[in-house]
């Protein structure tokens, strides 16, 4: 499990820690763990020694541990070059081993763009061979100062592969947002623990690769973080299996609504993948019965109402339903039920949030930036910059399990004492008509198996990311590409 905490946590942390360290001690090692990384980044490059090293170092205690990393780097035989966005503030101990380590210190442009150029001539003529960005790290708020951004951006045009300290500078490392200018990294070293920022889009877009450096802190963390974000063995332990005595009303049977006869293929796509899901039977019902019999012949169908088409032990309605009476009627139907319930899509436009609360079973919703907004009353475009705080306020507001869809898809439930679920797979090539309605058939497969709703969606958005990936290999995918290739991933994880 990748766990991340809150700047305020890590900070209580470190300074329980701190307490029974050598004074220094914590900062050594954060410096030992960045030179190491840098070196890894440098030795695909060529070699430490003769390399051209840029530190962009502000007043905060990353500037201190990037000046010690580059301490090392310099004993190492690294030309080592310290930029100081904020001189007169920078960390003394940092900077005087910098020096003694034959490391040189320039002060960069105050608040103004045009000394950005000038300060990277004066490095080397601009040769560099990696810039560390250590101006604000996890304490910084805002985005950065035009002064800041001009130097990253004047370094950055020299093509040197750019690692941050901790967090990349100018991003919110509680939330994920990105207020203004920040740093694009291609690599960020961070230590004892992940950060909400760096696993939560937008600002987890400009992270690069992520490296984590244990200096300890573990012991000193709360059992229960902020964020979680499962790995392939937390997958695996969840995935449903059927014993010997196993029959297909035992494993599960999961009900369908969806589709119309302006999008049949919604039907088709959610049916396809409710039967990779893990559940033993698929029971569709609705308008698309002959082009979902047509592809998936093992499908039980029904013309409905949802309540009379038989036992089921989850329903998953909306893609495709259109938005008609007979569509309302049909979700306030399942609404009712008492088995867990996913709504997505068109459903989410139809239900009624009070009949959603008042619900004793659990219930799922799937929306999209789009639709979340409109469930909450805002525009998207607020929705996209604050997603970790969209998909917690969705689900205390209707009191269900929420999977918001996106570059980042974030599941919370209503209880706020649980860990958001951040999904780590997953592929730009996901963004595909019909993809979605694959997820909520897997996802809704998965509750009629006996997955609890949190666990039922992460493991359904962990699959359905993985086998966007293996169908797409780096090319153009359909949504039944992805629902095929389900079983692959799922063998994958298992394996």
């Amino acid at each position: 499990m990748r766990t991340a905490y809150s700047v305020e946590t890590v900070r209580a942390a470190e300074r329980a820690l701190m307490a029974r360290l050598p004074e220094g001690a914590l900062m050594q090692r954060a410096a030992a763990g960045l030179a190491a990384a840098c070196a890894d980044v440098l030795r695909g490059r060529g070699r430490v020694y003769g390399a051209r090293i840029v530190l962009l170092v502000g007043s905060g205690d990353n500037g201190g541990d990037a000046l010690y990393a580059g301490a090392r780097l310099a004993r190492r035989g690294a030309g080592v070059r310290a930029v100081l966005t904020a001189p007169g503030r920078a960390h003394a101990g940092g900077l005087a081993a910098l020096l003694a380590a034959g490391g040189r210190v320039t002060d960069g442009p105050a608040d103004a763009a045009e000394g950005a150029p000038a300060a990277v001539a004066d490095a080397w003529g601009g040769h560099v061979d990696l810039v560390v960005d250590a101006i604000t790290g996890i304490g910084g708020r805002g985005g950065l100062r035009p002064g800041a951004a001009a130097l990253v951006r004047a370094f950055a045009a020299t093509g040197a592969p750019l690692v941050a300290v901790d967090l990349p500078s100018g991003v919110e490392a509680d939330t994920g947002e990105v207020l203004g200018d920040a740093v694009r990294a291609d690599a960020t070293v961070t230590f004892g623990t992940y950060k909400p920022g760096l696993l939560v889009d937008p600002a987890a877009g400009l992270a690069g690769a992520l490296r984590l450096v244990d200096i300890g802190l573990g012991p000193e963390l709360p059992a229960v973080p902020g964020l979680e974000a499962l790995q392939y063995a937390d997958v695996a332990a969840l995935l449903p299996v059927p014993g010997g005595g196993s029959d297909k009303y035992r494993r599960g049977v999961v009900g369908v609504v969806a589709g119309s006869a302006r999008y049949p293929g919604a039907a088709v796509l959610a049916v396809s993948g409710a039967l990779r899901g893990g559940a033993g039977a698929v029971r569709y019902v609705g308008p698309g019965a002959a082009a979902v019999i047509a592809r998936h012949p093992e499908t039980l169908v029904h013309t409905g109402p949802p309540s009379k088409a038989g036992r089921v032990q989850a329903w998953v309605v909306g893609p495709g339903l259109g938005d008609g009476a007979q569509a309302a009627g049909a979700v306030d139907d399942v609404l009712a039920a008492e088995v867990p319930v996913l709504v997505d899509a068109d459903g989410l436009r139809l239900l009624d949030a009070a009949a959603v609360r008042a619900r004793t079973a659990p219930t799922v919703l799937t929306p999209h930036a789009g639709e979340a907004a409109a469930l909450l009353g805002v525009a998207r475009e607020e929705v996209e910059a604050g997603r970790l705080a969209a998909v917690r306020e969705l689900a205390a507001r209707h009191r269900a399990t929420v999977l918001l869809k996106g570059s980042t898809t974030l599941v919370a439930d209503s209880t706020g004492d649980t860990p958001v679920r951040v999904n780590p797979t997953g592929t730009a090539w996901l963004a595909t008509a019909g993809s979605g309605d694959v997820l909520s058939g897997l996802i809704g497969s998965l509750l009629a198996a006996g997955l609890a709703p949190r666990d039922a969606a992460s493991v359904g958005a962990h699959l359905h990311g993985l086998a966007a990936r293996l169908a797409a290999d780096g090319a153009p995918v359909a949504a039944q590409d992805v629902a095929e290739a389900i079983p692959a991933a799922w063998r994958d994880v298992r394996a």
